[in-house]
């Protein structure tokens, strides 16, 4: 058994598989050692929580497992092998009964002039590490120059796209650069301008209408300059041009606009659904009983919503891990395949501090109650780290994050990538 990505999906499908099948060669590549969860990237690029407590290693999670370390870059469907090159650049193949594509999700790039060049995603622990010290040198150089345009511009940070990653991007990374401000004395009657923008007529414009207004209530009131119906017409080096018109000063361009399946579909020769993998309601994929496709590259029909299929989230992509262990051994015993059904249990967007939105169960919370079931949902969802995660938060509720530049990760290693899997 081959399972093609470990992110949630892929790495729940490999857990899962371990346990029913332990008697199956499985093996899994990805490019990385870690399963990454995402969900938290936010809190790696404020400081608020170290990037090794949200990586997970799959070698220790995954003892029955054959990890290989690279990229997938062909797959041949009817003659059951895959093909991938590994961080080395060395190819390696090998042959599968059974096939699990998880391959995930990559950033969604719109053709607006000067994005590509100009922009930064937010995709990976890279991307969080590199924002993290772009934030801090902008700061440090705004407290460095006497020219007031220019350090207004380095105090200037615009996140474009505000759905859960774009709003938790601005909400932790205003709180991070106000918590900065007080180590840097040069800039204490500075104005740090946070711009969160998106063309839909709301923030988290796929939740329900009382989180989109808790979340813009809050960082309104946090001084967030929320703009919707708005985004970027083009981009500089300098400065950006938003649709409406106004030009914004600026050094940083935050790209959370969303994402689109792993370009690896597109060569598969496979029906797709705008981009993702056609499967049945057992994950199977259409016209290939011994292929199987979870998660964000796979279009898994919704049951609950007849005509639609599941959300690009971690949520289903999980769930679908889960059931595709379950299934892929069936499939080798002769047994009967499950069909995927979930009912959502409610949504959780952290806007950093004490407040956070949250309806579990369809109950709507906000404030501190929706921050505990937030970080008590992440605690358990965790598959490690997790003690190391909650003495973390501990900590940085007393104590505020160093004014530190690492200087590990250059920006022309972080550039708006559209073609890597997340």
């Amino acid at each position: 058994m081959v399972i093609v990505g470990a992110g949630f999906a892929g790495y729940h499908a490999a857990r899962g598989l371990q346990r029913v099948a332990p008697e199956a060669e499985i093996m899994l590549i990805n490019p990385t050692d870690y399963f990454l969860y995402l969900p938290l990237l936010p809190e790696v690029a404020a400081g608020v929580l170290e990037p090794r407590r949200i990586c997970v290693s799959l070698p220790d999670r995954l003892p029955n497992v054959k990890l290989k370390l690279g990229m997938v870059t062909a797959i041949d469907i009817n003659g059951h092998g895959v093909e991938w090159v590994d961080p080395e650049g060395r190819r390696s193949t090998a042959e599968f009964d059974r096939l699990v594509l998880a391959s995930g999700s990559v950033n969604r790039l719109l053709p607006i002039p000067g994005v590509a060049e100009y922009a930064h995603g937010f995709r990976s622990i890279s991307e969080a590490l590199f924002l993290r010290d772009h934030i801090t040198r902008q700061l440090e150089l705004a407290a460095a120059t006497n020219d007031r345009d220019q350090r207004d511009a380095r105090c200037t940070f615009v996140v474009v796209g505000a759905g859960y990653t774009g709003t938790e991007v601005a909400a932790q990374g205003q709180l991070f650069t106000r918590r900065l401000l007080k180590q840097l004395p040069a800039l204490r009657n500075q104005r740090v301008r946070w711009v969160l923008a998106d063309l839909a007529d709301r923030l988290l414009p796929g939740l329900h209408p009382r989180m989109s207004a808790t979340a813009e209530r809050v960082l309104r009131k946090r001084g967030v300059d929320v703009r919707t119906g708005e985004s970027v017409e083009y981009a500089a080096p300098d400065c950006l041009r938003m649709t409406k018109g106004e030009e914004i000063p600026t050094r940083s361009l935050i790209w959370c606009v969303g994402v689109r399946p792993d370009p690896l579909v597109d060569g598969l020769a496979l029906p797709t659904d705008r981009g993702r993998l056609r499967v049945h309601e057992t994950l199977v994929v259409e016209g290939r009983s011994h292929v199987f496709a979870v998660g964000d590259c796979a279009a898994v029909p919704d049951v609950t919503q007849p005509g639609s299929v599941t959300g690009m989230t971690a949520q289903h992509a999980q769930r679908q891990g889960k059931l595709v262990a379950r299934n892929v051994a069936a499939s080798l015993a002769g047994a009967e395949l499950e069909p995927y059904k979930h009912h959502d249990l409610g949504f959780l967007v952290d806007l950093g501090g004490w407040q956070s939105a949250a309806n579990p169960l369809g109950i709507p919370l906000s404030g501190l109650p929706a921050k505990a079931v937030t970080r008590g949902y992440h605690l358990l969802s965790l598959p490690g780290n997790r003690t190391r995660t909650a003495t973390d938060w501990t900590i940085n509720t007393v104590m505020p994050p160093q004014a530190v530049q690492f200087g590990l990760i250059g920006a022309d290693q972080v550039r708006l990538d559209c073609t890597a899997p997340s």
